[in-house]
């Protein structure tokens, strides 16, 4: 049974090759509410398993100015569930509707929604990986570094529930949103993203003020960082240089953010895989097998969480 386990989990990552240009299966369970606004649902596809499965929860990009759950890439999706992972796709709140922390709680509520639904959608709550691109990969990041923000004694039985993740697998993660720190890793111009006025609420006047300063510190995933968290795998595929004459942003999906974030957690002795376009990363197949890995131990059973 373990050697037919791991053949099928092998054959999921590098094997049969999902083809790129195919739809995504329709979800199990389509646009079902994880809270009370109106972009508060979520898709959840069920692998076939009669044993409680892994989740990987999508958290689309967009600047956390637009986007949505349609963006999961169906390669992705179709290897995890080859590979008996169960995928969960969420819309969440966007600026300028709401600014800094709360695009993150609303994925979190989501992550925690799914838990107090284990039972009835056949998932295992003690496996629970994240993914996404650019600001859902900085979503990832900031939940899994981030304290469990479960509340025992809340009146909302969600927010009961834990919060934290086994492992998070991302492409054009953004390890700090803080303008400051920014242009110290990448340069002037990605500082410039315009993105960020949105997400902290500032402008000219107010983006150099101790209030401001709060925000950048309160919503850069790499201030939460403690040898406790969990593993990390980024994919990038911007230009590694940013020229002289680039634009206001240009430099946002840059590796350096991840060359920086992976300074600190080798240094805590937490696995950070880094991987970039002109290596000949395939980013689907690179992170569905992190997250097999990580969500399955050899013997296929629960894999350990933090």
């Amino acid at each position: 049974a373990v050697i037919l386990l791991l053949s099928i989990l092998l054959t999921a990552a590098f094997g049969q090759q999902p083809d790129k240009s195919a739809a995504k299966p329709p979800p199990d369970i389509a646009d079902f509410p994880y809270g009370p606004h109106e972009r508060h649902v979520l898709d959840l596809w069920k692998a076939k398993s009669p044993q409680p499965t892994p989740l990987v929860v999508y958290i689309h990009g967009g600047g956390f100015r637009s986007g949505s759950k349609e963006r999961l890439s169906p390669a992705l999706l179709e290897r995890l569930l080859m590979a008996g992972v169960s995928v969960m796709a969420i819309n969440y709140r966007l600026s300028p509707e709401v600014i800094v922390p709360a695009h993150y709680m609303d994925c979190a509520r989501a992550i925690q929604f799914a838990r107090s639904q284990a039972k009835a959608w056949n998932i295992d709550p003690t496996r629970v990986g994240s993914t996404g691109e650019s600001a859902g990969a900085g979503t990832s990041l900031w939940i899994g570094f981030h304290d469990d923000m479960a509340e025992p004694k809340s009146p909302d039985l969600v927010l009961r529930q834990s919060s934290r993740l086994t492992c998070m697998a991302v492409t054009g993660a953004q390890s700090s949103y803080d303008p400051r720190v920014i242009r110290s890793w990448v340069g002037e111009s990605t500082a410039r993203h315009s993105a960020l006025d949105g997400f902290f609420d500032i402008n000219d006047e107010t983006r150099n003020t101790p209030e401001a300063f709060h925000r950048y510190e309160l919503g850069s995933a790499i201030n939460y960082l403690t040898k406790d968290d969990p593993p990390v795998y980024a994919y990038y595929s911007e230009a590694r240089e940013i020229p002289p004459n680039a634009k206001a942003g240009q430099g946002i999906h840059n590796i350096n953010f991840g060359l920086r974030l992976k300074e600190k957690m080798d240094a805590l002795g937490i696995e950070c895989i880094i991987r970039h376009r002109d290596q000949g990363a395939n980013a689907d197949r690179e992170m569905a097998a992190f997250f097999i890995r990580h969500l399955f131990d050899r013997s296929g059973k629960t894999a350990s969480t933090n």
